[in-house]
């Protein structure tokens, strides 16, 4: 049988374009005049790259990164989550370890594949979206809601 039902090829994000979302996300979080934590997954949700600004509060970095990985490894913002646990017959999922499911953390698209996760925390539950949708476009990325 052919090679290409034995494996498959995915694309992640690089740690340029890693970079300069935390940088993105940085400018916009101090123009709004909040300190935030940034994580930036591959498709994998393994973490590219990380920056904390002085004064976020330290719980904000595990959250940051586990954002990150919920957006990357379900294919869907966080924010979509706190509905999706109220559900009785999946309510158990609230439960997995690193799922977070508040607002800041997005799939980072290319052509419609997932090729990342950007997780921000340290504002409230919508500046970190906020401040996630606004580095996404900056980089041109889609926004997945």
């Amino acid at each position: 049988f052919p090679y290409t039902t034995l494996f498959r090829s995915t694309s992640s994000i690089s740690r340029s374009a890693a970079v300069q979302l935390i940088a993105a996300a940085r400018d916009r979080a101090t123009g709004m005049g909040i300190n935030v934590a940034v994580a930036v997954s591959d498709a994998s949700g393994h973490l590219r790259a990380f920056e904390s600004m002085d004064w976020t509060p330290f719980l904000s970095h595990d959250i940051a990164i586990n954002k990150a990985w919920t957006a990357a490894a379900f294919r869907l913002p966080t924010h979509a989550w706190s509905d999706i646990v109220q559900q009785p017959a999946v309510a158990q999922l609230a439960h997995t370890p690193r799922l977070i499911a508040v607002g800041g953390g997005y799939p980072i698209l290319d052509n419609g594949a997932v090729i990342g996760g950007i997780g921000v925390s340290g504002g409230d539950a919508q500046q970190d979206r906020q401040v996630a949708q606004e580095a996404l476009k900056a980089l041109g990325f889609g926004i997945h809601e």
